[in-house]
């Protein structure tokens, strides 16, 4: 999974992202801090796949990763080449979604690029740029299409007619999810990167004394009605204090430090499930002494297709799989006593694979 983060200058961003990456990049409090984009992967914490590595000892040990993408803050008129511009957003295209940082906390000690916090006019600025940005790229994709239906295709004529009643749309300035049609022409539009069309989760960067009731907070509670009625999602967080966690090596003492908060997760564990739960996303388990490793995939693959995610030829040639929900695994201790309790079932090609699932592919090319 690959999250892309945007927002204007000085709201946290960078903070934020060396928190859940603990890169180490400058995170001043001046505009433009960043300039090149930052790139952090991280590994998604899973209890489940640390309890079957301490079970087998593998030579490997693989967790699933996400990497996350820090771009430089936009400001109004960056599509016009104000401030850095928007030659960054070409570096986010390619996520699956879109983590948006919004300032939701007063302090005159850092400064705000706009003068003054208000979270919706914040978003209001950054998605104007991602419409911008995308309006070209419609722009593109049609011209494209009607030089290609010249040749005949009607397919390209109807290419050509969708994208241009998507560009009505986004030039009325709204964002490209926002888009009413059918399932077909949703299906063509989702063949292009547009930055508007991906999933958001707004990341509601809120002050320490915010930490414990973040829904006593006005801005915070503007984000979610705005979350609430695009389909977003909405995560109160606070950078500083994921900052400080993301500093202390000690886990007794990074537990102690999150309880003293009254925090129950870490920042970094509640964007990971946020982003899953977005996605649609879910883990399947392989485990043994060889590896021990958690695949991503869409909630309602089926078994053929989970396992050509490990390989091509598991999909091909596949025969069925041995699965065991990980509690009851956990619970038997061990799969022999698992196997001995007929806990252990074989899945065919319709299995529905379930989040948390421990599998063995038997497969034959």
């Amino acid at each position: 999974m690959k999250l892309g983060i945007v927002g204007l200058p000085n709201v946290g961003k960078s903070t934020l992202f060396n928190a859940i990456t603990n890169a180490g990049i400058p995170a001043d409090n001046y505009a433009f801090c960043t300039i090149d984009p930052n790139v952090g992967v991280v590994a998604v914490p899973d209890e489940r796949l640390e309890w079957l590595r301490d079970l087998h000892n593998p030579k490997k040990f693989t967790p699933a990763v996400i990497e996350f993408v820090d771009i430089a803050g936009l400001v109004k008129g960056a599509s016009r080449g104000e401030g850095l511009g928007n030659k960054f957003l070409s570096n986010i295209r390619t996520t699956d979604a879109i983590i948006h940082v919004v300032r939701c906390f007063d302090d005159s000690n850092v400064t705000h690029v706009e003068g003054s916090t208000d979270p919706l006019r914040d978003i209001d600025i950054i998605n104007l740029e991602l419409i911008f940005s995308d309006v070209e790229m419609c722009e593109r994709r049609i011209d494209k299409a009607q030089k290609a239906a010249k040749g005949g295709d009607k397919r390209f004529v109807r290419e050509a007619e969708v994208f241009q009643g998507l560009l009505a749309h986004l030039n009325e300035g709204k964002l490209a999810r926002t888009y009413d049609c059918s399932d077909e022409d949703r299906a063509l539009i989702a063949t292009s990167d547009l930055l508007t069309l991906k999933r958001t989760i707004y990341a509601a960067n809120i002050s320490e004394s915010d930490v414990e009731a973040p829904e006593d907070n006005v801005y915070f509670k503007q984000v979610k009605a705005l979350a609430d009625a695009e389909g977003s999602l909405v995560l109160p967080i606070c950078a500083k204090l994921e900052a400080d966690i993301a500093e202390l090596d000690d886990p007794e003492e990074k537990a102690m430090f999150m309880e003293d908060l009254g925090l129950k997760q870490s920042g970094l564990d509640r964007l990971i499930k946020a982003s899953y739960d977005l996605l649609g996303l879910i883990s399947f388990l392989t485990a043994g002494s060889d590896e021990c490793r958690a695949w991503t995939i869409k909630r309602g693959t089926k078994a053929p297709q989970a396992a050509g995610k490990i390989h091509t030829d598991f999909e091909r040639g596949f025969i069925r799989a041995e699965v065991i929900a990980f509690e009851d695994m956990k619970a038997c201790g061990t799969m022999a006593a698992a196997k001995a309790k007929g806990l252990v079932r074989s899945e065919g090609k319709e299995y529905v694979m379930k989040d948390g699932d421990i599998v063995n592919f038997l497969f034959n090319v």
